[in-house]
């Protein structure tokens, strides 16, 4: 089991300069990973900043060397695809081939989508999910890209710059584990980042039996689950985590809302917890 920490790009202390500070931080105090979340506006909430997290991610990989960093999760829809497989590959070469990118339809209510006129209806995210990931997979191989789907089309469009990391920088897909097409959408990629029920009525933190449940339809779906990482979070206890760990889930994750800077700071410092 590997151990992250995963925070806001808002609020006071995490500024780009600031969560470059608590990345370096986390590597010292033994953290695995370090996420963001990726909000236009953090959870509608207009108190706080909000900045950019590939900005922010940037900062990280400058001032760290060994822990991995990425998104759980960045909502594909209200992205350009071919500009997200852009920044993406510049953060995995600067950060020598740490970057993990977690990708999900994003949450239709959030001021990101329907304040700015970008598509909400839960469809059409899905839809521009798989389309989106189809083009980013394409355009890291360094191949001209050639797709005419439902929402977008690239004509030829061909990226010279490619990821440290091969096949591809890992891609997690994060939403609802319990609806059909997010877990369809998980096997076919590189891990899971997933929640248990909608974002406005969760139904608790994921299980071992969770766990056993989705990596057996994983293998089902593909064949096996080589290379394949569950991340999940919500169960602190050492008994719980092991517990998890037995299931099959590869991370864990520790959750710090944004607003106190102490408080994240102090949490990181105490380190992870390994049994």
């Amino acid at each position: 089991m590997r151990f992250s920490v995963t925070t806001g790009a808002a609020g006071p202390g995490l500024d780009p300069a600031g969560l470059a500070r608590l990345a370096a931080q986390a590597e010292q105090a033994g953290w695995d990973a370090f996420f963001l979340e990726d909000y236009l506006v953090y959870q509608g909430r207009t108190d706080l900043p909000t900045y950019d997290p590939w900005v922010c991610l940037a900062a990280m990989a400058t001032a760290t060397s060994r822990i991995r960093i990425g998104t759980t999760v960045t909502p594909l829809p209200r992205r350009r695809p071919w500009k997200l497989a852009s920044e993406a590959v510049s953060v995995d070469v600067l950060s020598g081939g740490r970057l993990i990118l977690g990708v999900g339809s994003g949450d239709g209510h959030e001021p990101g989508f329907g304040a700015v006129g970008e598509p909400a209806h839960p469809r059409e995210r899905a839809e521009r999910v798989d389309e989106g990931l189809a083009i980013i997979a394409a355009l890291w191989t360094g191949r001209p890209v050639h797709l005419d789907g439902t929402h977008y089309r690239v004509d030829g469009l061909r990226y010279a710059a490619t990821p440290v990391q091969r096949p591809r920088i890992p891609i997690w897909i994060g939403g609802d584990l319990l609806a059909p097409g997010v877990r369809r959408r998980i096997a076919r990629w590189d891990g899971c980042c997933a929640y248990k029920g909608p974002p406005q009525a969760s139904e608790g933190p994921i299980t071992p039996a969770d766990v056993r449940e989705l990596l057996a339809f994983v293998a089902r779906e593909r064949g096996t689950c080589d290379g394949f990482d569950m991340k999940v979070s919500g169960i602190d206890d050492p008994d719980g985590i092991a517990a998890l760990a037995d299931a099959g889930a590869t991370w864990w994750g520790r959750w710090l809302a944004p607003g106190d800077p102490a408080r994240i700071e102090d949490a990181i410092l105490a380190g992870p917890p390994r049994g």
